[in-house]
């Protein structure tokens, strides 16, 4: 990840070398000390989206999520004052993942709601490739790609085909079925085709007829 420059002072040096230095034993201690953090606080996000919880345990998840937001802005502030270029860093991926995991909880003060949005904490665990030496697998993820590339003309010809039967099969259920048994537009049959093709099937609208479950049935193998 790049830090923008390591100032000269000796103080925002040793600074830099902590936050930003992964590969030095205090740098790897921040890093996973701060995934720690990250992880905690992703816990206590999803903790107090269960209504049950948050009545019984809500006045303790907002004292933790206002701890950690703190953590998290002077953490932010540390890695402004650490590097020599601080504007680069801010507008670099990680400075802007970093202001936007703190942006939620005080925006939460005059837009109530807003305050689940703190969950893109989680993009901050890309640091722990740093932490974990994955930088390896950079190169397994890169064969990947290629092999898509190379399959590029194959997966058009599968995305088209079975777009056409999508849709052909939505606009055939629309007419068998009606709205009355839940098809009541053709997008909405399209919707249906899709979650049956794939095989996932919801189940929120089910053919009715007969010619429409068998029509169903034929969409089912082809999935």
């Amino acid at each position: 990840m790049p830090s923008h420059g390591r100032p000269e002072s000796s103080i925002r040096g040793r600074l830099h070398e902590v936050i930003f230095e992964s590969d030095t034993r205090s740098g790897r201690i921040f890093d996973l000390l701060l995934s720690v953090c990250i992880v905690a606080s992703m816990v206590v996000a999803m903790l107090d989206s269960v209504v049950e919880v948050r009545v019984q345990y809500g006045r303790i998840l907002e004292q933790l999520e206002w701890v950690f937001t703190i953590l998290f802005t002077v953490e932010y502030l540390l890695r402004l004052v650490a590097v020599r270029h601080p504007t680069g860093y801010a507008w670099s991926f990680y400075g802007i993942v970093d202001l936007l995991a703190v942006i939620p909880t005080y925006l939460s003060l005059l837009l109530p709601g807003s305050e689940y949005f703190r969950v893109i904490r989680v993009l901050r665990l890309l640091r722990v490739f740093r932490v974990l030496k994955l930088a390896q697998y950079v190169g397994e993820a890169e064969h990947l790609l290629a092999a898509l590339c190379a399959s590029r003309k194959k997966i058009t010809v599968f995305l088209f085909t079975s777009s056409t039967l999508v849709v052909a099969f939505g606009s055939t259920l629309y007419v068998v079925e009606g709205a009355e048994n839940g098809f009541t537009s053709i997008p909405r049959g399209i919707y249906w085709a899709i979650v049956t093709l794939t095989t996932v099937g919801y189940g929120d609208i089910a053919p009715q007829t007969t010619l429409g479950q068998a029509i169903a049935a034929v969409i089912m193998i082809f999935g």
